[in-house]
């Protein structure tokens, strides 16, 4: 456990340094795809190892012992862990699980505000046109969900920009793009570490759609001109709480779009997979050593009061069958 619980935290900070640089050059849709992966594998990996750490700290409270049934002195004897590590560890675990409440909430109140927007426009197509000058494109997740585009949008755009605009939020919608971004959002509230994911996911849902739209349009530089001018066009109108074209960092979309589709690479996503496998290898290394170090105090506290003749026992079972029972316990585990 002295090594292997920090772990986690190394994959984490190690994910929030090279994903973003690499999932900006990698397919858009897989990169979506691991991005997503990565942050749930690390924020539970992230939450356990706070988990343990802050455990190894509450065990040595003589209540908490006395309920567990087991021994604080070899509790400190085995454990490495610093007091000061244990409660700041369980000072962040508890900020991060507030703070992961209150993001679900937000979301849940974010997506409840969407569907009842989707169900107040005109309409019952997936496209509803409102009057209004303001430029303004963007996709209202909802059952199902819809296109909202204003008539000042329409009027700054060509046909064939206008095409690519809707396959653009069309793609939004049919890829469940408000999920990606949700996902996200509450593991960066668990993990603040795991925020740069959060903004490389938004670009990368971006250039999801983006890269469909050029597909269904069968012309790259007509859907860049179209991202260009709906972002120039809406630069001063207010961003809606959805998916819009004006998005993520629209240079960087546009060269992206006039340069060739991305390369598929293999690379990238296996040594991902393979920190997600460490990350998981570590923490369930140090669940099973946490776990075999309160057997241990268990097991000592047991051969104190077998070895304390005629003294009052606080528990309903006799001094020597609490050893019975763990010796039973440590026969199973050991035997091939």
């Amino acid at each position: 456990m002295l090594v292997s619980v920090y772990v986690p935290f190394a994959v984490t900070a190690v994910l929030a340094v090279l994903g973003p640089r690499l999932a900006r050059r990698l397919p858009p849709r897989p990169a979506a795809w691991a991005l997503a992966c990565a942050a749930l594998v690390t924020a539970v990996g992230w939450a356990g190892a706070l988990a343990l750490l802050a455990f190894t700290g509450l065990a040595q409270v003589p209540l908490v012992a006395a309920e567990g049934r087991w021994s604080v002195a070899a509790l400190r004897a085995e454990d490495p862990v610093y007091r000061i590590v244990a409660a700041a560890s369980a000072l962040v675990l508890v900020v991060g699980a507030v703070s992961l409440v209150v993001a679900a909430v937000r979301q849940v109140r974010h997506l409840v505000r969407a569907r009842q927007e989707c169900a107040r426009l005109p309409g019952d197509t997936e496209l509803a046109v409102v009057d209004d000058d303001a430029p303004l494109a963007f996709a209202l997740p909802g059952a199902p969900g819809r296109i909202v585009v204003s008539r000042g949008m329409l009027r700054c755009l060509g046909d064939g920009e206008r095409e690519a605009l809707l396959a653009h939020e069309r793609a939004h919608l049919r890829g469940r793009h408000h999920l990606f971004q949700s996902v996200w959002r509450l593991t960066a509230a668990l993990n603040p570490l795991l925020r740069p994911l959060a903004v490389a996911g938004g670009f990368v849902l971006e250039r999801w759609a983006d890269e469909e739209a050029a597909e269904h349009v069968g012309d790259r530089k007509v859907v860049a001109h179209a991202v260009g001018r709906a972002a120039l066009a809406a630069a001063r109108a207010p961003r809606p709480l959805a998916l819009a074209v004006t998005g993520g960092a629209v240079p960087q979309r546009v060269r992206a779009l006039l340069d060739p589709p991305p390369a598929r690479r293999s690379l990238p996503f296996v040594a991902g997979g393979l920190l997600m496998a460490v990350c998981c290898a570590s923490l369930a290394n140090a669940a099973s050593d946490s776990d075999h170090m309160v057997d241990s105090a268990q097991w000592a506290q047991c051969a104190v009061h077998a070895g304390t003749a005629g003294a009052p026992s606080k528990h309903r079972h006799t001094p020597g069958s609490c050893c019975a029972g763990h010796e039973r316990h440590a026969t199973r585990e050991h035997r091939p």
